[in-house]
């Protein structure tokens, strides 16, 4: 006996087709808005992390910049008690250069020389005074230029001939002159000399 199907199968594989192809659009929708929305979720879990990264640099930023700031203070301070402890060094050094200025222009100064002036301008002297002979001065110049220790670059500013009056009311036949000189700084002492100063005299005091 021969069936014969009478229904529309055709149709019905149609819709079965239909029904398939949008459950598989379905889906394929899904699992798309699942991989977005993940992926949506670790952009912003790395946005986060990458935002908080970034206030932890500013806030340590912050920090070094302030401590950046207290130690340029701090060199302001250092350099200003620098100064002020050269000031203080050169107060000192100051106060002991007339002696020793005084005492080399007593060595060398020859003999047939007499000072009437002595004038400071700053670091410079002027010195006046009366000569035997052209040469005496001459001796006086290479003295200051050569030998001495607190002065240096002697200059001749004039030199002139005086009948001078001695006490046997004799007319003496001498020499005017002017004299600029400079004045030698000591040098500076270094702090490894300082130290080795320090610890000799120790030492000579432990001896002694």
């Amino acid at each position: 006996m021969i069936l014969i199907n009478l229904l529309p199968h055709r149709e019905e594989r149609r819709k079965r087709r239909k029904v398939a192809f949008f459950a598989g659009l379905g889906v394929a929708a899904v699992a798309g808005l699942v991989i977005v929305g993940a992926w949506y979720l670790l952009v912003l879990q790395l946005t986060s992390a990458q935002q908080e990264r970034n206030q932890f640099l500013k806030t340590e930023i912050s920090k070094l910049e302030i401590q950046i700031k207290d130690i340029a203070t701090l060199k302001a301070e250092i350099e200003a008690l620098k100064a002020r402890q050269k000031a203080v060094e050169n107060l000192q050094t100051d106060r002991n250069i007339p002696v020793h200025v005084l005492n080399d222009l007593v060595r060398q100064t020859p003999e047939g020389v007499y000072f009437t002036s002595v004038k400071q301008t700053n670091q410079t002297l002027v010195l006046s005074g009366i000569a035997q002979t052209n040469e005496r001065v001459s001796e006086l110049l290479r003295n200051l230029a050569y030998n001495a220790e607190w002065l240096t670059k002697p200059d001749l500013v004039e030199i002139r001939a005086a009948n001078v009056q001695t006490a046997t009311r004799e007319q003496k036949r001498l020499f005017d002159f002017s004299v600029r000189v400079e004045i030698k700084r000591p040098p500076e002492a270094k702090p490894d000399d300082a130290a080795q100063s320090k610890s000799g005299a120790a030492k000579s005091a432990k001896k002694s």
